[in-house]
């Protein structure tokens, strides 16, 4: 019999990431209750929270087991329906429903499989129990014409109103054919590792901003997994590249950094700074890029996903 010290250690436990978005970002209150409500319902491990004022938008991450999870997300949609009205929202990012995306990723001991699965019981539910609609997407799309979110979220709280139950193209995966009269839609979806990522002109000129948005962004030729969109920033008076890269190993954080930065130059204007929004895992920031693409207030034991989950 082989001793206790010789026997291989407890496989890790499973773990799976998810990141709803809500819209609300200026009532911190909101989020606390939202968390409150999702840490009750499942036992899992917040690793960050970001309100935006200027999107008006939070981004919520929250880590545990399949089981936990699924629990806790549930619980966030139903707290977010709850407080969030949409008639009178108003905001810099594009929003169909209070919350607007839920996306669950495979993190460790898990698949994206299982993730799918996790989705669609997900969404079954809030369908179901919430009568919000649910569009699946990316992995767990259900057409091919609903893997891109921004496909999903056309015409946004507003224009969906008019079209779910009338355009065929716009019925809901699970839910009822209309939409939730304060709550609109979710997105409810599987994916790889999104880094939400913001470059900041040392410019309040919004048109360049949306100008590099555009010829760096895949959509319109530009680089492969990088959806962009130019902001102004309001409160700050400068402009900002928004952009989520939803695969770091096609198109990493330096590179777009770099061409935005030409572009900028081009047009006599310097970068002001650099911004992670949530986190990313290590491989997302190797040593010495975040000098190199002057990412403001990184710390990375509370923004690097390994760091968050060690703790």
């Amino acid at each position: 019999m082989r001793p206790a010290d010789a026997l291989p250690p407890p496989p890790a436990p499973e773990i799976v990431e998810c990141v709803p978005n809500f819209s609300e970002g200026k009532r911190p209150e909101v989020i606390d209750a939202i968390v409150a409500a999702a840490t009750a319902a499942g036992k899992v491990k917040v690793l960050d929270r970001e309100l935006d004022a200027n999107h008006h938008r939070a981004v919520l991450t929250f880590a545990g087991t399949i089981k936990e999870v699924e629990a806790a997300a549930f619980a966030c949609v139903a707290a977010a329906r709850e407080r969030i009205d949409l008639n009178g929202h108003k905001g810099e990012h594009p929003r169909m429903g209070a919350t607007d995306v839920v996306p669950f990723v495979p993190v460790r001991g898990t698949t994206m499989e299982a993730c799918i699965a996790l989705a669609r019981r997900v969404g079954r539910r809030v369908g179901e129990e919430l009568a919000i609609p649910v569009f699946f997407y990316e992995e767990a799309a259900t057409r091919p014409e609903r893997r891109n979110l921004a496909d999903v979220r056309s015409g946004q709280f507003e224009g969906l109103r008019e079209l779910i139950g009338k355009d065929p193209a716009r019925h809901p995966d699970f839910g009822p054919p209309r939409i939730h009269p304060t709550a609109g839609a979710v997105a409810i979806g599987a994916r790889f590792f999104l880094v939400a990522y913001n470059v900041n002109l040392a410019s309040p000129d919004v048109k360049l901003a949306k100008a590099i948005a555009k010829q760096i962004r895949e959509k319109d030729g530009g680089f492969k997994c990088v959806k962009a969109m130019g902001f102004e920033l309001a409160d700050r008076k400068l402009a900002q590249v928004s952009m989520n890269l939803t695969n770091y190993t096609v198109t990493s954080i330096e590179k777009v950094y770099a061409e935005i930065e030409r572009l900028a130059k081009a047009a006599g204007v310097d970068l002001l700074e650099s911004e992670l929004i949530g986190l990313a895992p290590r491989a997302a920031l190797p040593d010495g890029v975040a000098q190199r693409v002057k990412l403001a207030g990184f710390d990375p034991k509370k923004q690097l996903l390994e760091e968050l989950l060690a703790t």
